[in-house]
């Protein structure tokens, strides 16, 4: 046992890249690894990389520092979106010894030798085309609810994304296999499931590029609403064309799902949707929102936004701001536009000066916490189920309940990751909200 090494792990990124880097994890503790934490001196530090956000670069080599602040003879791999997409420049930083892109992230064990380091940081990716197969995923052990996997890859062509370059054509999982990670995870006592995936509505689509879908999202949410010992599921981002009204209304009856939809909106103006090459307009989206009110009054939608994009007016943006404030809609995830290689919009003209972004940036956050605080008065004196989290903030323990409420009580070890039937009372300082107990469910 003594032989055995010691690895670290940092995610960057999204709840895909949380269920890749515990995969991963998993297969290196079948090979001889002890997963510790990141803050610990390790043998080895593995860093999975997003290219989404604008900071990538500089938030990688913040990463690798404090890696080798840790112990400067780690040998340290990069892995993931932005080592598929610029696999020379992660490797050229000091202290990079390994950079493996799409299809080789899954066999790092093959890759590593005897663990010295390299003077030059050694690159194994693939064209992208060959990220054709695909590798179920699920995180677990991280806090307490996990990241299910369920598709990956992207056929979308929207002008502004990476996405398809670092992570290839959609596929998907086979349904037996998602609903065998399921039952794994229901039997490590994790009450919640979040379904995951680059563009999750479009799960069905095999390997190898096969366009047929063996099976519909829709089949896939009724399955697993079966999966015993799974107290929640939720659905991550799903795009707007591809959540259908009978997902939302089977997930309104559904014995486990939860009412709270993320769905991207990225612009309220149809003429910027059509320069991103969106497949929807608006319209289609306002028909989503109203449908999952009708069904589901109580229900949490989040909404993706981005500002800034090449060609957005000042009209265009307060097209946006007003649609935006006119939804009814719960939050917002702001993102601000920003120039990606090898992508259409960065060849544009009408590029956005970065302090008008910002200042959009800005008007939209502050749209966002008027939108959530709204949302939560609406919620003050119903009766809703929360799961509580293991963190202790300041003497309070927090949780969320089905419909995505943050509520908050004072802090008791027992009631981490436990469901509690509980009566929401008041919006605290903090934005979070006070609850008293109405009954304990398990």
């Amino acid at each position: 046992m003594e032989n055995r090494k010691k690895v670290a792990f940092y995610t960057l990124g999204c709840k895909l890249n949380f269920s890749e880097t515990s995969t991963i994890a998993r297969n290196l503790q079948d090979e001889g690894f002890d997963r510790v934490d990141f803050e610990e001196v390790a043998d080895m530090y593995v860093i999975n990389t997003c290219s989404v956000t604008e900071n990538a670069d500089k938030q990688f080599k913040q990463v690798v520092r404090k890696a080798m602040k840790l112990n400067d003879k780690a040998f340290v791999a990069a892995v993931g979106c932005y080592a598929q997409l610029k696999p020379e420049e992660l490797a050229n930083v000091d202290g990079v010894d390994l950079v493996l892109g799409a299809t080789e992230k899954f066999k790092l064990a093959d890759y590593i030798n005897d663990l010295s380091k390299n003077d030059m940081g050694e690159v194994h990716s693939c064209e992208i085309a060959e990220a054709d197969f695909y590798v179920g995923s699920y995180s677990i052990g991280d806090r307490t609810r996990a990241f299910l996997k369920v598709q990956d890859g992207c056929d979308y062509k929207c002008t502004y994304c990476t996405i398809p370059l670092a992570r290839g054509i959609s596929r998907s999982d086979e349904l037996q296999n998602v609903l065998k990670n399921a039952y794994e995870i229901s039997k490590q006592n994790i009450k919640e499931i979040v379904l995951t995936g680059v563009n999750i509505g479009d799960y069905g689509k095999g390997e190898f590029g096969n366009k047929k879908h063996e099976h519909t999202f829709l089949e896939l949410v009724q399955a697993l609403d079966e999966v015993e010992g799974i107290e929640r599921l939720r659905i991550s981002s799903i795009e707007p064309n591809l959540l259908k009204n009978e997902t939302i209304e089977f997930v309104s009856k559904s014995r486990t799902f939860v009412p709270h939809f993320h769905i991207p909106l990225q612009s309220g103006s149809n003429d910027i949707l059509k320069l991103m090459k969106r497949r929807y307009l608006r319209e289609v989206y306002t028909e989503r929102v109203n449908k999952i009110r009708e069904v589901m009054p109580h229900a949490c939608i989040g909404v993706d936004v981005i500002v800034g994009f090449p060609g957005e007016t000042d009209e265009h943006f307060l097209e946006t701001y007003h649609f935006l404030n006119d939804l009814d809609i719960s939050y917002l995830h702001v993102f601000t536009y920003s120039e990606r290689d090898n992508t259409e919009a960065a060849e544009m003209d009408g590029v956005v000066p970065s302090n008008v972004r910002a200042k959009r940036s800005k008007m939209l956050r502050g749209l966002s916490v008027k939108k959530r605080r709204a949302f939560y008065e609406s919620q003050l004196g119903t009766s809703r189920t929360v799961l509580f989290e293991g963190e202790n903030k300041e003497g309070y323990i927090h949780g969320f309940t089905e419909n995505y409420v943050k509520v908050k009580t004072p802090w008791n070890p027992e009631l981490v990751n436990t469901l509690h039937q509980i009566n929401l009372t008041k919006i605290d300082e903090d934005g979070s909200v006070r609850m008293e107990f109405a009954s304990a469910l398990v």
